[in-house]
């Protein structure tokens, strides 16, 4: 199967993916307790405003045309309005989701940084204390609470310090774009100030996940028989650990990078509630307590869009990058 035909099929299995993430997410609303007109009406309001408004949101429709209705319009762009913010869902879930995104490539940035080394040091200096110090980082980081860390780091990092505790500062976007047309860098000096601890909280479990993953990747890669015949053939040990064993082993880390990546974005909800860090996953939680259902699928349906998006890149990625794999 050529890789056209390959995207093909996982893009036709991707969009039934996210239709049965659609309709979970619409229906939703009908199996949690709570009447959104409840909360979107005042507390004095009468019988017949609520059942105007029930008219305006179409609740008052039998239950297959509001999916239907609701089909149509995410279709059409329109994930719905949210009455209690008085603007369009998708408005505010595009205007949180860039901070998100910034989140979730820092925190990979970080735990690619440290854990590659980190698990080709361990591999490669099996027994001696680099590999015990390595082995019991990555346990501790697994087993670490993300909102725990994030309490701590705030408390002995930023409380009384030169870091933030809370909040975005800027954009990256807006911070490179004042570097580059203003040549100032403070915009971008804020970005990395406000991001540090954040990111470090949420790639700590990323982080010490893929210490393990190279770890054990290279100490395999370094048991097998080409390895043994290139360090026969004098080659430089340098040049057999990290031009072949290295190479080998990050073919699954590159795998479970971009898994881990959706994760992130889906996982951040804690963090950013830890940081007051502006993204979806605080618009989620704020959106859950308000009960702005609009809000709430809106961005559900983004979360799944992603990952559906990332899985198909990662499948891609990973069968062009290893010939061996058969387009299936």
């Amino acid at each position: 199967m050529s890789m056209g035909r390959f995207l093909f099929r996982r893009g036709v299995q991707g969009i039934f993916v996210i239709w049965g993430v659609v309709t979970v997410v619409f229906l939703l609303r009908f199996i949690t307790p709570g009447n959104p007109i409840t909360f979107i009406a005042p507390l004095d309001a009468s019988p017949e405003l609520k059942q105007r408004i029930a008219v305006e949101l179409g609740l008052n429709k039998p239950l297959y045309i509001q999916y239907f209705d609701y089909l149509v319009s995410l279709l059409q762009g329109d994930m719905g309005y949210s009455y209690i913010s008085g603007t369009q869902a998708s408005t505010r879930i595009f205007n949180r989701l860039p901070a998100t995104l910034e989140l979730a490539v820092a925190a990979s940035l970080v735990a690619v940084i440290i854990s590659i080394p980190l698990g080709v040091l361990s591999a490669t200096r099996r027994h001696e204390p680099a590999d015990y110090a390595a082995t019991t980082f990555s346990l501790v980081g697994i087993s670490t609470p993300n909102f725990w860390l994030g309490i701590m780091l705030v408390l002995l990092l930023a409380v009384g310090g030169p870091l933030p505790t809370s909040q975005r500062g800027i954009g990256l976007f807006p911070a490179v774009e004042m570097l580059f047309t203003e040549g100032n860098a403070n915009g971008l000096m804020t970005w990395l100030k406000h991001i540090f601890l954040p990111a470090i909280t949420l790639g700590t479990y990323f982080t010490a996940l893929i210490t393990r993953l190279t770890r054990s990747g290279m100490l395999d890669e370094l048991g097998k028989t080409y390895i043994r015949a290139s360090r026969a053939k004098g080659l430089p040990e340098t040049l057999v650990r990290y031009k072949h064993a290295l190479r080998n082993t990050l073919v699954p880390v590159i795998t479970v990078l971009g898994l881990q990546l959706g994760t992130l974005i889906g996982g951040a909800v804690i963090t950013e509630q830890v940081f007051a860090w502006p993204g979806l996953g605080t618009l989620i939680i704020n959106a859950i307590n308000a009960r702005d259902w609009p809000l709430i699928q809106g961005s559900l349906i983004v979360v799944g869009i992603g990952f559906v998006v990332l899985n198909i890149f990662v499948d891609a990625l990973y069968a062009y990058i290893n010939p061996q794999v058969v387009y299936e």
